[in-house]
């Protein structure tokens, strides 16, 4: 079973008395970093990270009634009906269908997951997508992700799985007790963290690759008393989410967004499924560079990218830019090196 990088690779310093610069710390320990400076800074419009405990106690409503009621087909994104385990649980798929009440097309489970792409159930038609989306359809890289794979991301800055949580404790406090979507989630890394902290109604893992889904499966079941209970695996293109308008109350994107296709059209589904007051957030290498400050390589970049179908990596205004286009706001975000944590929420 694959375990996560460790969490003592980096240490959180908080200032005691945190002026308007709200700046968060980090600290290398044991396992130096080459050329890295260690100083996050947090945008002056941003919540300091002083306390990630609740201080309140979190009303999780777990009732799967109102849980199932977040899944929309996703051609005319009306609700669906739930046919078959009448509990919502990472062993429901098998066995089960859901039917849209409109279209009335069926979307059945298999083992692992629910496939609720629009091209469900085609027997004759496949669609490709771009290079980077096919490579992580392969059984290979999906076997790798958690083997290796995402370890390697603290030589970007990334802190690792559970400090990455620690910080986004903070943006999320808002919508504790709600319902998640864990977008592009890989082999269910965060998906997983979310279920056992306990702090979420429904998790929903969602990803375009079967063999992703497969894998978190697997690593769901080799864990003990893990949380099955309102969880659940959907297969889902991030351009056209199976869930029903306003019904979500997070959704968390880790290392993801420079993966997808059209980065705005992504966005903007998560924006429609947010409810008022929903919470985006998102990890992802952000660019620095000549491109930043010399116009005409902006371009010349981005065509690269769309057409050789690598990464698209973005700046931090590029990155704001995209949120307030697809009516999020109050954008929000944490540097180190090249990561990057950034938050916006649905205008309430």
């Amino acid at each position: 079973m694959a375990t996560f990088a460790r969490t003592n690779i980096f240490s959180v310093y908080l200032p005691n008395q945190l002026g308007n610069s709200r700046r968060c710390f980090f600290k290398p320990s044991n396992i130096p970093i080459i050329n890295h400076k260690f100083a996050a800074k947090i945008r002056a419009s941003s919540t300091a990270f002083v306390e990630t405990k609740p201080t309140e106690p979190i009303v999780v409503d777990k009732e799967s009634s109102v849980n199932k009621k977040v899944l929309a087909c996703p051609i005319c994104f009306e609700p669906v009906t739930w046919i078959g385990d009448p509990c919502l649980s990472l062993e429901s798929a098998a066995g089960s269908s859901l039917q849209c009440n409109t279209c009335k097309k069926t979307y059945s489970g298999v083992q692992s997951h629910f496939d609720l792409t629009t091209a469900s159930g085609a027997k004759n038609y496949g669609e490709s997508m771009p290079f980077v989306t096919e490579l992580f359809r392969t059984p290979f890289v999906s076997f790798l992700y958690e083997r290796g794979w995402r370890q390697n991301f603290i030589w970007g800055g990334f802190p690792g799985p559970e400090k990455e949580f620690e910080l986004m404790k903070d943006y999320l406090k808002p919508v504790f007790g709600g319902n998640i979507i864990d977008a592009s989630c890989g082999s269910g890394m965060f998906s997983r963290i979310f279920a056992k902290s306990e702090l979420f109604s429904l998790v929903v893992a969602l990803d375009y690759s079967e063999n992703m889904l497969k894998q978190c499966y697997e690593f769901v079941k080799k864990e003990e008393n893990f949380p099955k209970e309102n969880y659940i695996l959907v297969r889902a293109d991030i351009s056209r989410l199976p869930f029903a308008s306003s019904s979500v109350d997070a959704v968390h994107a880790g290392a993801a967004i420079h993966c997808w296709p059209s980065p705005s059209t992504a966005v903007a589904e998560i924006s429609r499924v947010l409810r008022p007051g929903g919470v985006f957030v998102a990890t992802t290498y952000v660019l620095d560079g000549p491109y930043n400050f010399i116009p005409f390589l902006r371009p010349l970049r981005q065509n690269i990218m769309q057409i050789s179908g690598s990464f698209a990596f973005m700046s931090e205004s590029e990155l704001e830019d995209l949120c307030r286009a697809c009516g999020l706001v109050g954008f929000t975000c944490i540097r180190n090196s090249r990561f990057v944590m950034f938050t916006a929420t649905k205008p309430i």
